[in-house]
């Protein structure tokens, strides 16, 4: 009984790790949209995220069916319980990047971004593609060294940020408040989403160690 109790426990983090690749693909596949203002691309995005909506339903309705299966004991709750905060942090992930998705579809056949701010748009769905997919490795490995790396990569992000709304407030901005509008608010959702993926590796640290992100500290490799 036991044994098929992990095996369903495993098969739930299988699921969570699939969710955070395909938030990857949502917020890779909404960029793409955005940056081409292709419709078909900003649907095809939106799909995908709905598509996440599901698995969240799944996932948390596994989880609860485990923890009214049997008595599980403090490892075995600590990662139940913790799967259930995890699928709403990736939900936030697809909802967010589907968000990007709708601004392209809504602002078609015109581009949602301008030529000033399009080299940081790009810098931000790159790095929302890669904290994402660092945050589905911490998933799969419960390296809790790789997870608590994720608040670097976040730091990428909000510098870009920063550059982002740098360029909106510029004395010389040409593209008007409906357009500035848009280019704050899609900072805000590439911004969000790498909070949430810090948040999904915070969470991993506490389901490995036992102890939150601000309670436990990294083992020293040189052995001082």
């Amino acid at each position: 009984m036991r044994t098929q109790y992990h095996e369903n426990l495993q098969a739930l983090a299988d699921l969570l790790h699939a969710m955070c690749l395909r938030d990857r693909d949502v917020v890779a596949a909404a960029t793409d949209a955005l940056l081409t203002a292709d419709l078909q691309k900003s649907e095809a995005a939106i799909d995908l995220g709905q598509e996440i909506d599901v698995m969240h339903q799944d996932a948390e309705r596994e989880a609860v069916r485990l923890l009214a299966l049997q008595a599980p004991v403090a490892g075995e709750l600590r990662q139940v319980v913790t799967a259930i905060q995890l699928t709403g942090n990736l939900k936030r992930m697809a909802a967010l990047a589907t968000h990007i998705a709708a601004a392209a579809r809504r602002r078609h056949p015109e581009f949602v971004v301008p030529d000033p701010a399009r080299p940081v748009i790009a810098g931000l769905g790159a790095a929302a593609v890669a904290i994402a997919d660092s945050a589905a490795a911490a998933l799969a490995s419960g390296d809790p060294e790789a997870a608590a790396g994720l608040d670097g990569q976040d730091d990428t992000v909000d510098r870009l940020h920063e550059q982002l709304l740098a360029t909106v407030l510029d004395p010389d901005w040409a593209y008007g408040i409906t357009t500035a509008v848009d280019i704050t608010l899609l900072g805000r959702y590439y911004e969000r989403f790498a909070d949430n993926a810090v948040e999904v590796g915070r969470r991993t640290i506490f389901l490995t160690t036992g102890e939150t992100a601000d309670q436990w500290i990294p083992t020293d490799r040189t052995g001082r």
